[in-house]
């Protein structure tokens, strides 16, 4: 085997008995990096704190993750104006915190007939919110339900 000292040196190719015995003069765990080599790559490392170390490293990587949340707003097809604002403007706010919008048209009984008045509405809040907003699912019928979903712009810094 291929062996690399705690220093990052290149010890050369060694027997496994021999790495094993110079392992254990160093009071280090011998630790195979690359199995699929020829021959296969080992190094000199404290195992604890290697693991130690990569879990920190971990931890930092998923403090530094976004999770991204999905808000919904639903909305009837005989919706309101001043109904249809105030909906509006709960969406821009969550896509100004950073959080994607289910926008949900909820058809009853036979509403669903009329489903261009909810393509409409959807249509309307898209080209409301455009300049916070934008369209990464187009409206489409599920069930009863007719669904858009928007995501925030991303701002270029």
């Amino acid at each position: 085997m291929r062996l690399i000292s705690e220093n990052n040196e290149q010890l050369g190719i060694v027997s496994g008995r021999e790495a094993i015995r110079m392992a254990a003069e160093r009071g280090l765990d011998l630790v195979e990096v690359a199995p699929g080599a020829t021959p296969p790559v080992c190094r000199f490392l404290d195992y604890g704190k290697f693991k130690y170390e990569q879990s920190k490293r971990e931890k930092e990587a998923r403090k530094k993750q976004k999770v991204t949340v999905v808000k919904e707003v639903k909305m009837r097809p005989t919706i309101d104006v001043h109904d249809f604002e105030i909906k509006a403007r709960n969406a821009e706010r969550f896509l100004k915190d950073g959080d994607k919008v289910k926008v949900s048209i909820l058809f009853r009984g036979r509403e669903i007939v009329h489903s261009e008045l909810g393509k409409s509405n959807l249509e309307r809040m898209a080209v409301r919110l455009q300049y916070v907003a934008v369209v990464e699912r187009a409206p489409k019928v599920e069930g009863r339900n007719m669904v858009m979903v928007l995501s925030p712009k991303q701002v270029k810094e």
